[in-house]
């Protein structure tokens, strides 16, 4: 008990002279009358994160070497300046846009319709949904393109014999290749994406809407669908934004896309780096207004989601 009163007296004595060192007015407190020590009365020394600022420093001198190299290096700024509202690129730019909206609709269309072949119980249509979803997603796009370009190899002639036919060559021009291998090879993928969404609403909202009277295709349009959107809308709009660059794939089979069309013009007068630069550019303009736009999406179907749980 004596050792333990005569600790007490110490710690107290220690954290007095603390105070008194400090010059804090209310310093004179810090031991208290039961001998406990007030460790607000303490000096606050801030951490220093040293890996975080040798981090930082080492990020900041590869951004600017990148940028002294793109500034001494072989490129005319000027001509980034004039070709970037050049009426072949802008031309291009419209094209890209045009096949990445008419390639997601078609993407989002044929993977709603394939995601309810999915779950349907039918086991007919099950597999073929299933053998869809496993062929587009087996193979490159790039591949899947240049085969519809090269249709005609193996259909010459396409149409109901001696009503309707006509050669696939005058057809499958690169507009309409780049539209379906793009468009069905994205439905593969989207496809997951709408099931995970149904497959995400609970099994009793099925069971509520069959109670009063629903076909099955009723209440997936209007009960389950727009419980699921809160859960397909995300990533759905990182596949809207993978189908702008992925529109660049089409330049293969002569489509004139934005990035064909820049080939086309370096390919004239040798300015490369220049071309690509101001396709890039364009790349991230139209990216960033897409995201910019999934965001606000995202938020409206979030918002939504908070009133359905709040009710709960």
């Amino acid at each position: 008990m004596v050792s333990m009163s005569d600790d007490r007296a110490a710690l107290s004595a220690a954290a007095q002279d603390q105070a008194a060192q400090s010059g804090g007015v209310g310093g004179a407190a810090a031991g208290s009358a039961d001998g406990f020590v007030d460790i607000t009365q303490f000096k606050h020394v801030r951490r220093r994160y040293w890996g975080r600022y040798v981090a930082s420093a080492a990020i900041l001198a590869v951004i600017g070497y990148v940028v002294l190299a793109f500034a001494h290096g072989q490129i005319e700024w000027r001509y980034v300046a004039r070709f970037l509202t050049a009426r072949s690129i802008l031309t291009g730019l419209v094209n890209t846009i045009v096949m990445t909206v008419l390639a997601m609709a078609l993407g989002v269309f044929l993977g709603v319709v394939t995601a309810i072949m999915r779950l349907s119980p039918n086991p007919v249509l099950q597999a073929v949904a299933q053998g869809y979803v496993w062929l587009f997603r087996g193979t490159p796009v790039i591949l899947q393109l240049l085969l519809w370009f090269n249709l005609a190899l193996v259909f010459p002639s396409m149409g109901i014999p001696g009503l309707l036919e006509f050669r696939t060559v005058d057809v499958m021009t690169p507009f309409l290749a780049a539209l379906l291998g793009l468009g069905i090879n994205q439905g593969a993928y989207t496809s997951e994406v709408v099931r995970a969404g149904l497959l995400s609403v609970d099994t009793g909202q099925y069971e509520a809407a069959k109670s009063i009277g629903m076909p099955r295709l009723q209440a997936l349009r209007r009960v389950i669908l727009p419980q699921a959107m809160r859960v397909i809308v995300p990533p759905i709009g990182n596949e809207l934004v993978g189908m702008v660059k992925l529109t660049s794939l089409a330049s293969v089979i002569q489509y004139a896309e934005m990035l064909h069309n820049a080939e086309n013009i370096y390919y004239a007068n040798a300015r490369v780096i220049e071309l690509l630069m101001v396709a890039g550019i364009w790349y991230l303009v139209v990216v960033t207004v897409l995201s910019f736009m999934q965001s606000r999406v995202e938020r409206h179907y979030a918002r939504g989601a908070g009133r359905a749980s709040g009710r709960q």
